[in-house]
């Protein structure tokens, strides 16, 4: 006979045939009893999805998600830890701590915000009021994380327009933004030395070469890295002088602003449309540039000395730490956008396959990224006749100095600055797409009436983002960059990802939440029930408070190259790090003192603890059921 399956109260009830016939009768007492028509479930989720928004597309999510999860960390983050951590031997911590804590946490993150189609402001409220915070503290972590990635976003703005330029502007010294310290290896005119050297514009010869870099007190800088800090950001002296705000950057970012709201202003509708090019364009220029990197001298030796494995470091804390780290940030939990993300889809949504698909695109990407990165690497050091280790970099050192660097010694250099510079574009609007959408999400389902008029939603987030961020095109922009950087998304994200992970699998329930999933996906298997369950109770709670205190044994105070912050700009640095999770506790402690007293403060505490009477899936068949079984009418 055949079997069917009924989750309400975190347990799997079989029927079958008769008992099915039973319930259908059950079903057609609720339908007069709610007036509703159980034949029409597409009809009145095509209804609910109209009011809120939803993917128009099939791969719409698939591509958003892969977007979001796909960003410039795969390009200049996750190369310099593997290098730095064993090489090849980094790969084996690094998908170790992505089944166990990378995939978990996307596919618990998936999982929630679809059964109920709300994003993180109305979720954690209606699934534990106690927990509210959680929502609110997600949304402030994305709203800090927006105002300084938009920024790079309007740096490769600026640095793909000039590349149209001839000759690219940062090449050689002979520039008045260039310092005593300006060392380019080759100027526009030919030099006769015989090594190509020059200092200042004055050609040397080998000898002198040799002379000049023995008693040379500073460090020579190359002429990439001059424009960027002198020309480009007009950096000041240290984080206090704020200086002015920088016309040129300001501009570049406003510019960003405009792009992100053109593509957000019809909400999923139009970014769903957008990600189909933004989230594939990356690869094709990663795949052209690791072609034309083959064919530069030095690559092999660049791309060696990416992948040879050192396998003693597997022994060391600091390899699993940073293992950990990489995979938890690349993917992004805890930070509400995945949740959002989620929320617009259909109910029936296979988000297990979705999560496996794009946690495993993550790793690859990742791991060809760093073949790229390292192929023209190393034939940079074989043109500056230097090691591979003197010429590495991560963040935006790797980005906008060693690449502007390289770019300019290749053939049809603007061309490959355009194209890298484009890909940079196309990762970081697509994180940064979600994060937008996760603060515009908030506003709307915490404000129903103004989904009308979400366009205006958008365009006042727009604004307020930009304002905020001007503060990052100042002369002092760069170490408030960093700052945020630093701390923004830091101790308050495992924070609340430990606080999720006990809320689902201790409060909520494992084995409830799993059977939330099988009324979306369908019966699943022991194996499925018992796996999770355990990943999610004991394993990944586990892991995130390993991840923590790793975070803190390790912690070092943020500096820029050999500028060391003051002590206000550390407490501000701090402030941003724990002001999310202070939320979280804050509403709390509110909810608690201001929630009608039970029988005991006991009892109060349970309550609130307990899904509220709005938590039922998105789903309008199930929700009726639910409604009425709650209601202590029929029993299902």
């Amino acid at each position: 006979m055949p079997t069917f399956v009924i989750c309400f109260k975190g347990c799997s009830t079989k029927l079958t045939a008769e008992g099915w016939i039973g319930r259908v009768e059950r079903r057609r007492q609720l339908a007069y009893t709610f007036d509703y028509d159980f034949t029409s479930d597409d009809q009145m989720n095509d209804e609910v999805h109209a009011k809120r928004g939803s993917w128009t597309g099939r791969y719409d999510f698939l591509l958003s998600l892969l977007g979001y999860s796909v960003g410039l960390g795969n390009v200049w983050r996750f190369p310099y830890l593997c290098y730095s951590n064993g090489g090849g031997a980094f790969l084996i911590p690094f998908t170790v701590m992505l089944v166990i804590a990378g995939l978990p946490l996307m596919f618990m993150e998936l999982s929630l915000a679809q059964y109920v189609g709300l994003g993180p402001a109305i979720l954690f409220k209606r699934l534990a009021p106690l927990s509210e915070g959680l929502g609110y503290g997600m949304i402030l972590i994305s709203g800090m994380v927006m105002l300084y990635y938009n920024v790079i976003i309007a740096w490769t703005v600026f640095y793909m327009v000039v590349s149209f330029e001839n000759p690219l502007p940062w090449r050689g010294c002979q520039h008045e933004w260039a310092t005593a310290n300006c060392f380019s290896y080759e100027e526009e005119d030919s030099c006769a030395a015989s090594n190509g050297s020059y200092y200042m514009a004055n050609c040397l010869t080998h000898e002198q070469f040799r002379v000049l870099n023995a008693t040379l007190r500073t460090p020579r800088k190359p002429p990439a890295e001059e424009f960027f800090k002198n020309y480009f950001l007009q950096l000041s002296h240290g984080i206090e002088e704020t200086g002015t705000i920088n016309q040129r950057l300001a501009i570049c970012l406003l510019a960003a602003w405009v792009i992100v709201f053109l593509c957000l202003s019809r909400g999923v509708k139009s970014s769903g449309k957008v990600v189909y090019f933004t989230a594939l364009f990356p690869y094709v220029v990663l795949a052209a540039l690791f072609i034309r990197g083959l064919t530069l001298p030095g690559a092999y030796d660049g791309i060696m000395y990416y992948l040879r494995p050192d396998w003693d470091k597997l022994r060391t804390a600091q390899l699993w730490g940073d293992a950990a780290v990489q995979i938890f940030f690349a993917l992004s939990p805890a930070w509400g956008g995945l949740l959002t993300l989620a929320s617009y889809n259909r109910f029936d949504n296979n988000c297990y396959r979705d999560a496996i698909v794009v946690a495993i695109s993550n790793i690859l990407t990742s791991f060809f990224a760093g073949f790229v990165i390292f192929a023209i690497i190393g034939f940079l050091a074989h043109e500056l006749d230097t090691g591979v280790d003197s010429v590495i970099d991560q963040g935006a050192g790797l980005a906008f100095v060693v690449f502007p660097e390289l770019v300019g010694k290749l053939q049809m250099p603007r061309l490959w600055s355009v194209l890298f510079f484009f890909m940079l574009l196309t990762l970081g609007l697509d994180s940064q797409f979600t994060l937008m959408e996760t603060v515009v999400t908030a506003v709307l389902d915490a404000f129903p009436a103004l989904r009308r008029r979400k366009t205006a939603v958008v365009a006042a987030v727009s604004i307020v983002g930009y304002l905020g961020g001007l503060i990052f095109v100042t002369n002092s922009g760069m170490y408030w960059f960093q700052l945020f950087d630093k701390y923004a998304a830091n101790w308050s994200v495992l924070l609340i990802a430990i606080a999720e992970c006990v809320l689902v699998g201790w409060i909520y329930g494992a084995e409830r939440f799993i059977c939330n999933i099988e009324e979306m996906m369908g019966k699943r298997s022991k194996w499925f029930h018992r796996f999770w369950m355990a990943i999610w109770k004991y394993v990944t709670p586990a892991l995130l408070v390993f991840i923590l205190c790793f975070n803190w044994l390790q912690y070092k105070p943020v500096s820029y190259g050999r500028y060391v912050y003051p002590n206000w700009a550390d407490f501000i640095g701090w402030t941003l790090a724990l002001a999310p999770f202070a939320i979280v506790v804050l509403v709390a402690i509110l909810r608690l003192l201001y929630t009608k007293p039970g029988s005991s403060k006991f009892q109060t505490l349970k309550r609130l603890l307990k899904p509220s009477d709005e938590w039922k899936p998105s789903q309008p068949r199930l929700a009726s059921e639910m409604a009425y079984a709650n209601s202590g009418g029929i029993e299902l």
